[in-house]
């Protein structure tokens, strides 16, 4: 008799290289031209997991936000996990702009992902949300590298990972 087998999907954010990123931009920052004599402040909260972004107007904030998203691409971060909040407006005639960090698959992303797999009528393809990732279980390999190739195509809004295959 065929046992199960089964993987793991999360989406998580390695925090050491979203640090290493923003201290390569802090340092792009005051390498430019254009923010010389500016105000422009990158700062990293582990424990809220959140990045604050201060410069002096709009203008300097999205370049200020292309230079932080361009080094989390150099990184490997994935900048699907990064929530933009609103531009408000900050203390001296700066704006501020507060970037969230998504660790983990949200309910909603879990809900999506597993009626995606239940809509492709996947013969004993089994999804179980388990907290903040999900575990897909069949008793055919196959099934699974197929689950992982259409979750792959699929935009779910965040990015996936998969990992801890099992057999059992």
């Amino acid at each position: 008799m065929a046992g199960t087998c089964s993987f793991d999907v999360t989406s998580t954010v390695d925090l050491q290289e979203v640090d290493n990123a923003l201290n390569q931009a802090r340092k792009e920052v005051v390498q430019r031209y254009d923010f010389k004599g500016s105000k422009a402040d990158i700062e990293f909260s582990r424990q809220e997991n959140t990045i604050t972004l201060v410069a002096d107007d709009e203008f300097k904030m999205q370049a200020l936000w292309e230079i932080v998203q361009g080094r989390m691409v150099k990184r490997q971060v994935p900048v699907k996990n990064l929530t933009l909040g609103e531009i408000t407006r900050g203390a001296n005639d700066t704006v501020r702009r507060v970037i969230t960090l998504q660790q983990g698959i949200s309910s909603d992303a879990s809900r999506a992902i597993v009626k995606f797999i239940k809509d492709r009528k996947l013969k004993k393809v089994q999804a179980a949300i388990q907290a903040d990732q999900l575990r897909i279980s069949s008793p055919s390999r196959d099934e699974l590298q197929g689950v992982m190739q259409l979750l792959r195509e699929q935009d779910f809004g965040i990015a996936l990972q998969f990992g801890n295959y099992r057999e059992s």
